[in-house]
């Protein structure tokens, strides 16, 4: 080992040292997570761009496997193993290496193998003092490994749920627009699509969409195998015949709705370019929805509490940001970034989030409420250092 990277590794362990310490004191256990995974619970939670970013591979048996990402899914799995029904609070904290592709020249703030420090809380009835908690213990751990100040901005995905909820439409239209939230442009594109009177119409498989009921989808294969060996037309691309029957059902039922009134179409884009001051953001958000006839006022006031309390707890000068959040599907509300303030695109130093629905999809018999925070070591220590 190099004398340069022997020092900074021996910087990294110190600051994790000083890390965990705290963490210990605010009465979370260490755990080590496993560093292989089973690459279908990460494949189907993480989202689509740490997803595309996740080093996948089968080993001998055939089971596909994966390099952990990202280490809140890993300490859910141990929080399972030991307590199976999820029936008891626990805190625990974790320091190790995770693994995501990068692409383009090698850049010491964004390597492919990286340490995280982080905590998980799961169980805590009282969801504000946990949001809260797991806050202020990142910041007091990055406080005690030197770092002065940061660029804190705060969001909530809950909000974008509450928008789309308090449309009187379909439930099948709502959840596209909740699905398209976490995969970049796509939704965009959608809200074009819906707010466009029977766009789906112009298509080259209209007379297969005249054959579809979308009261009986599961017919909607066949009606497309049938077409196609009438007219000899092939299968192009990788879908399956049942992967292009589902898309054109919800085609024919979009054809069978009115359009997305352009008002709520006009929210939901105001919302996803919305940031503001933390402490402005609840009302004006509130007005953005009623301007659009929307009644969005219980989350509202439940991120007006939040920002409330984080001001009583010392933390000001907060920036909220609807966009923060989405790269990750497993959030479900609170969500906050805690970035280098002197540098210009400031890295994110840490973040993290509630994730209440992420428990019961790896296996907890229900919802179980739970929030945690990583601390990306390695910029956190550049930032302290004033140096990558």
């Amino acid at each position: 080992m190099r004398p340069e990277s022997a020092s900074r590794f021996e910087a990294l362990e110190a600051q994790a040292e000083t890390i965990m310490a705290v963490f210990r004191a605010a009465g979370y256990e260490r755990v080590a997570p496993a560093i292989l995974q089973p690459a279908g619970v990460f494949l189907d939670r993480v989202g689509e761009d740490i997803r595309s970013r996740t080093y996948v591979f089968t080993d001998l048996d055939g089971e596909e496997l994966c390099l952990r990402p990202d280490l809140t899914v890993p300490v859910c799995r141990i929080y399972l193993d030991r307590d199976p029904q999820a029936a008891a609070p626990a805190r625990y904290a974790y320091n190790g290496p995770a693994f995501r592709y990068q692409a383009g020249a090698p850049n010491p703030l964004r390597p492919r193998e990286f340490r995280q420090a982080g905590i998980e809380s799961f169980g805590e009835a009282d969801a504000l003092s946990a949001d809260i908690g797991v806050f202020a213990t990142t910041w007091d751990a990055m406080r005690a490994a030197g770092l002065s100040s940061a660029a804190i901005t705060i969001g909530d995905v809950g909000l974008f749920r509450a928008l789309v909820r308090a449309m009187p439409i379909a439930d099948w239209r709502r959840n596209r627009l909740l699905g398209a939230f976490w995969r970049g442009d796509a939704l965009p594109r959608l809200l074009s699509r819906m707010t466009e009177p029977h766009a789906a119409a112009r298509t080259d498989l209209a007379p297969v969409l005249d054959r579809i009921d979308p009261d009986a989808p599961e017919k909607a294969a066949d009606v497309l195998r049938e077409h196609l060996d009438q007219t000899g037309a092939p299968f192009i691309g990788a879908r399956t015949a049942e992967e292009i029957a589902a898309r054109l059902v919800i085609i024919k039922a979009d054809m069978a709705e009115p359009p997305l009134p352009a008002a709520y179409a006009e929210a939901l884009r105001a919302y996803l370019a919305f940031a503001a001051p933390a402490n402005e953001a609840a009302g004006r958000i509130a007005a953005l929805a009623r301007a659009a006839g929307l009644d969005v006022s219980h989350a509202a006031e439940a991120l007006e509490a939040r920002v409330d309390a984080l001001t009583a707890a010392g933390f000001s000068g907060l920036t909220f940001s609807s966009d923060l959040g989405r790269r990750f599907e497993y959030y479900t509300g609170f969500v906050f970034e805690m970035a280098a303030a002197e540098e210009n695109p400031p890295p994110a130093l840490a973040s993290g989030g509630r994730y209440d629905g992420l428990l019961a999809a790896l296996g907890a018999p229900c919802v179980i409420p739970a929030v945690g925070a990583a601390i990306h070591t390695e910029r956190l220590l550049a930032a302290v250092k004033g140096a990558p």
